[in-house]
C-alpha cells in the first residue's frame, strides 16, 4: 500500500508563519504535524513508501524532512509556485499516480490535521470492507457543514451520497480527509477528473466515485484537529496531547 500526503498548499490563512514554510512541517507538541501521521501509520505494517505531494515552492523543506525518515519517502513536486497556480487535491493525486507509476492500494491523507487516535484503526475497517473507504463524524453546527464533505449512508455504512460544501446538507456527518482507495478504484482517479469531479477538495473523487462502485464509511473514533488559521494552530499547540494508547 501506498500512502499520498497532499500537501500543496500554501496555507495563506496561517502567514506570516507559513509564508515561506510548509504548514505540515509545523511543530505540534514536540513533532512536526507529518511525523505524527507518518510515524503513527508506519506502526501498521501495511504501507512501503509514503508519498508526500508538494508544490515546488516548499518542496526542498520536505526533502530535507525526509531525509530524516527511517521508512521510504518520496517527495513529488507538482511544479506549481502559487496559489492561483495550485493544481488542487484530486489532480495533485493524478500528478503523482502518473509521476511515480503507481498501482496499488492507496491511503490518501491531508498532511496538515492531527488525530488523537491511531490511523490503524481505519485501515483495519477498509481491509475489512475490501472497498474503498473514508471516515465520518457527527457534525452538530450547520455553519460547518456548509464548509465540509457532507455523507449521507445507509445502516450499513455505505455512501448514499456525498456533497463537497453543500448549501444545503443532507446530513450532519463530515467527512475528514483521511480516504482509502483500493488498486482498482485508485485506476479511477483520471476517469473521474473526465467526468468532471471537482478537483479542489479532495473528498470530490469519493463524491464521485460513490456513485460508481460501493463506498464505506467508518464513524471516527477520536477527535480530528485540523490547523486551519494562527488561532487554531495556538490552540492545537495547548491542547494536543498526542495518540491515545489502545
Amino acid at each position: 500500500m501506498k500512502c499520498l500526503i497532499l500537501a500543496a498548499g500554501y496555507a495563506t490563512r496561517l502567514y506570516p508563519l507559513t509564508e515561506n514554510f510548509p504548514k505540515p512541517l509545523l511543530d505540534v507538541g514536540g513533532k512536526t504535524i507529518l511525523d505524527w501521521l507518518v510515524d503513527d501509520i508506519h506502526t501498521a505494517g501495511l504501507v512501503d513508501e509514503f508519498v508526500v505531494i508538494s508544490n515546488h515552492k516548499f518542496a526542498h523543506h520536505f526533502d530535507k524532512w525526509a531525509a530524516t525518515k527511517a521508512m521510504k519517502v518520496t517527495v513529488v513536486d507538482d511544479g506549481t509556485d502559487s496559489n492561483e497556480t495550485r493544481l488542487g487535491a484530486v489532480k495533485d493525486i493524478q500528478f503523482a499516480i502518473d509521476k511515480l507509476g503507481l498501482d496499488d492500494d492507496m491511503l490518501v491523507i491531508a498532511g496538515d490535521n492531527v488525530l488523537d487516535f491511531s490511523l490503524t484503526k481505519f485501515l483495519r475497517y477498509a481491509k475489512e470492507k475490501n472497498t474503498s473507504c473514508i471516515m465520518r463524524y457527527y457534525e452538530h453546527e450547520e455553519k460547518k457543514l456548509t464548509k465540509c464533505g457532507v455523507v449521507e449512508i445507509d445502516e450499513n455504512d455505505r455512501i448514499v451520497s456525498m456533497e463537497e460544501k453543500p448549501a444545503e446538507p443532507k446530513s450532519h456527518w463530515c467527512c475528514p480527509p483521511f480516504y482509502y482507495y483500493t488498486k482498482t478504484d485508485a485506476k479511477l482517479v483520471a476517469k473521474g477528473i473526465e467526468a468532471g469531479c471537482g478537483t479542489d477538495a479532495p473528498g470530490s473523487y469519493i463524491a464521485w466515485l460513490c456513485t460508481q462502485t460501493p463506498v464505506f464509511a467508518m464513524e471516527m473514533p477520536g477527535k480530528r484537529f485540523d490547523v486551519g488559521n494562527l488561532e487554531s494552530y495556538n490552540k492545537i499547540k495547548e491542547e494536543y496531547k498526542g495518540i491515545a494508547v489502545d
